[in-house]
């Protein structure tokens, strides 16, 4: 297809965007004519004012003498001069709304008058946008909540999104959501495509399910990754299914005996969260798996969370070495012989959230009831302070004023804001969302999707080729 018929095709939507523009932005337009005719207001009282003043000056001075007179006549005039400058100023008013508020408005039009320049620069912008794909059967609340996710993500993020599942209940979970214009808004700009695909992997089916059902939503999801179509996939539904899935379609990094699932758990740094890992991949480890998961997080580190130089810790029950069961044991003999990251030595669980560590590793079992524990702190936290606070009127004025603080302590304890959790040890990038993800769920894993593709986390990842392990 020649240029000219790409021109013929994109500038029709080039309007449509435009009159989308227009009235997204009526309320700048509405701005610009309220100042006007404020100005113009203005103008004329001050012209009233001047008037009056005049009338004021003439009667002063048949009245008082000829020195008084003369005198009064010097300072009015004065006045007068004073005034005249004000009123200037102010009718001014108008055009220097115009001159600086119409341009937010009426730009695009000059823009529209040259079609070729709006066509590279989208296809520009499109360029530089990552495709993913998403399994948007996956979740207890799909697909609704999770194309709203993805919907908001686009406006949010530089990414395009390939959206699997059903098409017939997608387009009717947008329609009763109130989606379906911006759905075919983002369709006709090449942001959002539509994959039809067949049910998703129950959460409560097997996750070898996968290889039975070749449709199933995830693995459609996965087929884009693995056929460079997208350059990653999120998935709210079966984590297991996700994993499976990804192991037989995008298959192991070399070296990886089990990829492992990393969550990012906030600490006292606001900044500087720490990534645990595995929090579910695997129940049963070996001291060779834990040794890999610190290998790949100490790479997540540097590359996602710019960690010049991540502190690597062992969970256990006692910062000693000579503490902890067989595999922790063995694991620290490991860790500790390690030249390729800095490992900090064993962490207990009062030091996870402390920020004294950048990675923790540990078995799956642990890990995963670790994350599930800090899913529940931030709203029994503000249940406490809620019931601590006085009865009446001074529980709730000190209510008002601690209403902030506590909606930010809420925030970070949040594990919606950080949406999902990297599965790494797989050849491509691949974020598992909480089964309940809702909509800030979904844009806060996309965020981090965008992030682990854009800082070549791939790149360093594949430089593992092999690594030292303990058969045991």
């Amino acid at each position: 297809m020649g240029k000219e018929s790409v021109q013929k095709i994109n500038k029709p939507r080039a309007i449509r965007r435009l009159v989308i523009w227009y009235k997204r932005n009526s309320a700048v337009t509405s701005i610009v004519d309220t100042a006007a005719s404020s100005a113009v207001t203005a103008s004329n009282v001050a012209g009233n004012v001047v008037s009056s003043a005049g009338s004021v000056v003439s009667t002063a001075s048949n009245v008082a003498s000829n020195v008084a007179g003369n005198v009064a006549g010097n300072v009015v005039s004065s006045a007068e001069s004073v005034v005249n400058t004000a009123s200037s100023v102010v009718s001014n008013a108008s055009s220097i709304a115009k001159n600086t508020l119409q341009p937010l408005v009426f730009d695009p039009l000059k823009r529209l008058q040259n079609a070729d320049n709006i066509l590279d620069r989208v296809e520009e912008s499109q360029s530089k946008r990552i495709w993913i794909a998403v399994d948007g059967m996956g979740g207890d609340y799909a697909p609704g909540p999770i194309l709203e996710g993805c919907l908001e993500a686009i406006s949010r993020f530089p990414i395009n999104i390939k959206f699997v599942g059903k098409i017939e209940k997608v387009k009717d979970a947008a329609g009763k959501t109130g989606l379906a214009e911006l759905l075919e808004n983002e369709i006709d700009n090449n942001r959002l495509e539509l994959i039809d695909s067949g049910e998703p992997i129950g959460m409560n089916e097997e996750a070898t399910a996968v290889r039975k059902r070749k449709n199933a939503s995830i693995n459609v999801a996965m087929d884009l990754v693995r056929n460079n179509k997208a350059e990653a996939v999120y998935s709210a539904g079966n984590s297991g299914a996700m994993m499976a899935s990804a192991i037989f379609r995008i298959g192991r990094l070399k070296g990886i005996d089990r990829p492992a699932i990393g969550a990012l758990f906030p600490t006292r740094d606001q900044t500087r969260p720490v990534l645990v890992l595995d929090v579910g991949a695997n129940t049963d480890c070996k001291p060779s798996y834990l040794h890999q998961f610190a290998l790949l997080g100490n790479i997540y580190a540097k590359d996602v969370l710019q960690v010049k130089t991540p502190r690597i810790g062992l969970l256990n029950i006692g910062e000693e070495e000579c503490k902890g069961n067989d595999l922790s044991l063995k694991t620290f003999e490991l860790l500790s012989s390690e030249k390729s990251f800095d490992f900090g030595g064993n962490c207990e669980g009062r030091d996870v959230l402390s920020g004294s560590f950048d990675v923790i590793v540990c078995d799956g079992f642990t890990g995963n009831i670790l994350l599930k524990f800090l899913e529940s702190v931030g709203g029994v936290l503000l249940d406490i302070l809620r019931s601590e606070l006085p009865r009446g009127r001074r529980g709730k004025v000190g209510s008002a004023f601690l209403k902030s603080n506590l909606l930010r302590i809420k925030k970070r304890l949040d594990h919606a804001e950080h949406g999902g959790a990297l599965l790494l040890g797989v050849n491509g990038i691949c974020v598992i969302g909480h089964g309940s993800s809702k909509s800030l769920s979904v844009v806060s894993a996309l965020r981090l999707a965008h992030s682990a593709v854009s800082h070549g986390v791939m790149d360093n990842l594949n430089k593992l080729q092999k690594l030292q392990v303990l058969n045991s």
